[in-house]
């Protein structure tokens, strides 16, 4: 019997304990939610001041402390923005850096293709120097007695063309002969 007692006694103390937990988290939290619902309401009187809301009500103490607040705030954003700009400006220049960089070996290649060209076409005119390239590329056509090119278009000699125009016109496409000229 007085074990059960004791363990009745133990229980019964374990519980009046923890309902004086509760009762004092209870007041903990009403006063914590007191305080909280205080902070709330002057960070909301502070928002509406910097808005330009309910001031005329403020104290001179009260406007220069605002103004005090207010000109703080500025510099803080103007010195973040600052750095944001110096920032972007670095960025930037980086980017402009490598842009340079990436034309001048495009204007490198650009020269070495010009070049290769160039050589290329220096070895074809070596090719074809020691022949004569109009003999090449037109049959010689045949002379007339006094020396001149004739050419016939349907049996009419065509007028203000030089003979050797007419004769290639004759044997030859205009778009090539424009590249003999």
């Amino acid at each position: 019997m007085e074990k059960i007692i004791e363990r009745y006694e133990r229980y019964s103390y374990a519980e009046r304990q923890l309902a004086a937990t509760e009762t004092e988290q209870n007041g903990s939290w009403t006063l914590e939610h007191a305080k909280l619902k205080a902070r709330m309401e002057v960070l909301q009187r502070n928002q509406r001041h910097f808005m330009g809301e309910d001031i005329e009500n403020l104290s001179l103490r009260e406007l220069q402390n605002l103004e005090q607040q207010l000109d703080s705030a500025l510099k803080h954003i103007r010195s973040r923005k600052n750095q944001l700009m110096f920032e972007s400006i670095s960025e930037l220049q980086k980017k402009d850096k490598a842009l340079q960089e990436q034309n001048n070996m495009l204007a490198k290649k650009v020269k070495e293709k010009e070049k290769a060209t160039t050589a290329q076409q220096g070895q074809w005119e070596q090719q074809n120097n020691g022949q004569d390239s109009s003999s090449i590329l037109l049959p010689q056509p045949m002379q007339n007695l006094s020396g001149t090119y004739e050419a016939r278009n349907n049996g009419r000699e065509e007028e203000g063309t030089p003979a050797h125009h007419r004769t290639a016109n004759a044997l030859l496409p205009p778009w090539m002969i424009r590249h003999l000229d």
